[in-house]
């Protein structure tokens, strides 16, 4: 039976060449993406910003709508089709998307590390990308073995695929599949599939290629327990992200714990954030996490 950290934990993630958390304030954030500076909204951010010039390239200004909305407000020129960047082997196209987001969440980089960390020494391991959205942790579990990359979003999906021929890997071993994640999980279990990690990135609310209805807090239990079925002894990693939702890692962490009950092991949950990247910048949460490892 894993066993149950109720310890939080933060995973902490750093800039790199092609991007930088520069300043946060006031509910927003100034970042770097490559060439070009962005402010979006981030209601974490209740402190003052430190800088005072906050130019930029562009702006996500939300609308009045708790639940989404808002349009990009441009400044200088930025090109609409998106432009390259890279993370240690893997480049990917970042674009300004109607959804506030530059196309990958780049405070899920210690997650792509702990990942594989977990599959160290391993070559051949069989992993499960839901919500994979545009590949960018998909490109990094590929480096151990196959992988199986769901999305419900056409788009996401040809994106994905954009981004493996850019980085070089289209030849890896990834079966890109558009789908419904609850679904196509519901049938791996029916198959009888097993892998050795899952990593599960739900949005808020959603719908399928079909039309299905995703809620976080109604649909997420049943999926937590298919994932679970489809992992065993010999199986490494589960990791779950949560974003913009009233809810603690401690009450995923739980869900997690009860759904992994049969496996060894340790769950765990926390927030990850980033670091502005001034030497005494303060560190941003970005979203809660829970984990199963297997050691």
């Amino acid at each position: 039976m894993a066993d149950f950290d109720l310890q939080p934990k933060l995973m902490i993630g750093e800039g790199w060449a092609d991007f930088a958390l520069l300043d946060s304030g006031h509910g927003r954030k100034l970042e770097r993406y490559g060439d070009y500076r962005f402010i979006r909204p981030e209601p974490q951010a209740m402190w003052s910003p430190r800088q005072q010039d906050w130019s930029a390239h562009g702006e996500f200004v939300p609308g009045s709508d708790e639940d989404g909305g808002g349009r990009w407000h441009f400044d200088k020129a930025v090109p609409r089709e998106g432009w390259d960047l890279t993370r240690g082997d893997v480049r990917f196209t970042a674009s300004c998307t109607p959804f506030r987001h530059l196309g990958f969440f780049p405070d899920m980089a210690p997650v792509w590390d702990w990942m594989g960390g977990q599959l160290a020494g391993k070559d051949d391991a069989s992993t499960l990308n839901l919500f994979g959205y545009t590949g960018v942790g998909t490109l990094s579990l590929s480096e151990h073995g196959p992988v199986t990359h769901v999305d419900a979003s056409k788009k996401s999906v040809a994106q994905a695929r954009a981004n493996a021929a850019l980085s070089g890997m289209e030849q890896r071993p990834v079966r890109w599949i558009v789908d419904d994640a609850a679904k196509f999980t519901a049938r791996e279990v029916r198959r009888g599939k097993r892998y050795d990690g899952i990593i599960l990135d739900p949005p808020k609310f959603g719908r399928g290629p079909e039309g299905e209805v995703w809620r976080l807090e109604e649909s997420l239990p049943g999926l937590i327990g298919d994932c679970a079925q489809l992992l065993d002894a010999d199986s490494r990693f589960l990791f779950l992200t949560v974003y913009a939702v009233r809810m603690s890692s401690l009450a995923i962490a739980g869900l997690l714990a009860e759904a992994v009950a049969h496996l060894p092991g340790t769950v765990e949950h926390g927030d990850l954030a980033i670091h502005e990247e001034q030497a005494d910048g303060r560190v941003l949460p970005t979203a809660i996490f829970a984990r199963w490892r297997a050691a």
